[in-house]
């Protein structure tokens, strides 16, 4: 036998490649679990099926201190889920899902939201991170830019859905999050900044039609917005991009 060998087969250097194939498979195990661990409970998308079971085994709970003092459990089985509104097309499991009632606010296709926490969002500093310019004289838009205020909006059918009243900003990111519309009706809704196209005289928006701005989710807060706020707020115009129209729904030949 050749040195270093343990038989006449086996020698240290497979010894340590086995061990590293096992090592490794480990990590990869491990890697999914935890990278599974805030994906739980699944659902079927069925009213009455229950959570879906994976060949992967669910972690353990592990419970997290957050910066503000709270503290979370993941996964959390028993964790509210969001309110969604669809019906599966066919009987078999994996069936497109069709939106019930309003489409733009049923929750799914473009329009999917997730639960996140009714929570408003600060800063390091403790402050609100995204806040209304009337609140945040420190903040202005930039001299070369178009500033919206005032400006008449324009939904998808090219008429007129409100005014700009105001702009809101992120403190944490130095840009603009949303654009806050005034409504004939006197509402007040916010308009993602990514869904407006903003020139010197007009704001267009392609995702809805004016007539369906009234329905833009309500803030509880007039100059806060939270978490879940913002999730609902921004799935409204991304279920417009689908369901605004029948005819968005049908193939383009």
């Amino acid at each position: 036998m050749e040195t270093g060998a343990i038989t006449q087969y086996i020698d240290v250097a497979q010894v340590v490649l086995y061990i590293f194939w096992a090592f490794f498979a480990g990590v990869m195990y491990y890697l999914i679990r935890e990278g599974h661990r805030e994906g739980y409970p699944l659902d079927n998308g069925r009213e009455s099926g229950g959570p879906v079971q994976t060949g992967w085994p669910v972690p353990d709970p592990k419970t997290y201190k957050l910066e503000d003092g709270r503290e979370i459990t993941i996964p959390d089985l028993n964790r509210p889920d969001g309110d969604y509104s669809f019906t599966p097309s066919h009987s078999w499991l994996g069936a497109p899902l069709e939106p019930k009632g309003d489409p733009l606010l049923a929750g799914m296709g473009p329009g999917a939201w997730a639960a996140r926490e009714d929570i408003y969002e600060k800063d390091p500093h403790g402050d609100l991170k995204i806040v209304p310019l009337r609140v945040a004289p420190k903040y202005g838009v930039a001299i070369q830019d178009n500033d919206p205020r005032g400006l008449s909006v324009y939904g998808a059918d090219r008429q007129e859905g409100g005014t700009v009243k105001d702009l809101w900003v992120d403190k944490m990111e130095m840009l603009f999050r949303y654009i806050e519309v005034a409504l004939p009706s006197g509402k007040s809704v916010l308009l993602p900044v990514p869904f407006a196209d903003i020139s010197k005289f007009k704001v267009q928006v392609d995702s809805i039609l004016s007539t369906q701005f009234d329905k833009v989710p309500a803030l509880r807060n007039p100059e806060q917005i939270s978490r879940l706020e913002e999730e609902k707020i921004s799935a409204f115009y991304g279920a417009g991009t689908l369901y605004a129209t029948p005819e968005r729904q049908e193939p383009l030949v």
